[in-house]
């Protein structure tokens, strides 16, 4: 059975969403690693992998509104071919536009608190892109 990761890439933060269904994702957790040291995420990830039996990751892929990759997309690439050299696992980059955003308007929708909005906002992104990712394989 399939069982997907899907990951908020920051430049030191790790937002994970899981999802053992396949329908629905749930936030996991907030790994923090030195700024930019894309390498010790990755090793990360492959302990989540490992761990949890992941079958597919989908990695936050921000691009620009007019569809450009920028330097945070080309991280996401980076990182993308990092993870496959560490693991054999399927990886989807997916189209994080306006994910975060989304998150902490869900958040202060919620009246969460200024503190705690932070705190979730990369695994509340995550499950954003994991969840948008699942409901366009189901409707494909």
């Amino acid at each position: 059975m399939k069982k997907y990761l899907g990951i908020d890439l920051g430049s030191k933060t790790l937002g994970l969403a899981i999802s053992e269904s396949g329908i629905i994702a749930h936030s996991l957790t907030t790994y923090r690693f030195k700024e930019d040291d894309y390498n010790e995420a990755a090793n990360i990830i492959v302990d989540v992998i490992n761990l949890h039996q992941i079958t597919d990751v989908v990695i936050g892929y921000p691009k620009h509104m007019n569809n450009d990759v920028g330097i945070r997309g080309k991280i996401s690439e980076t990182f993308k071919d990092m993870l496959l050299e560490k693991k054999d696992v399927n990886i989807v980059l997916w189209d994080e536009r306006l994910s975060t955003k989304s998150a902490i308007s869900a958040m202060i929708k919620g009246n969460e608190r200024r503190s705690k909005q932070k705190q979730k906002k990369d695994e509340l992104a995550a499950v954003l892109i994991l969840q948008n990712y699942l409901d366009y394989k189901g409707d494909h």
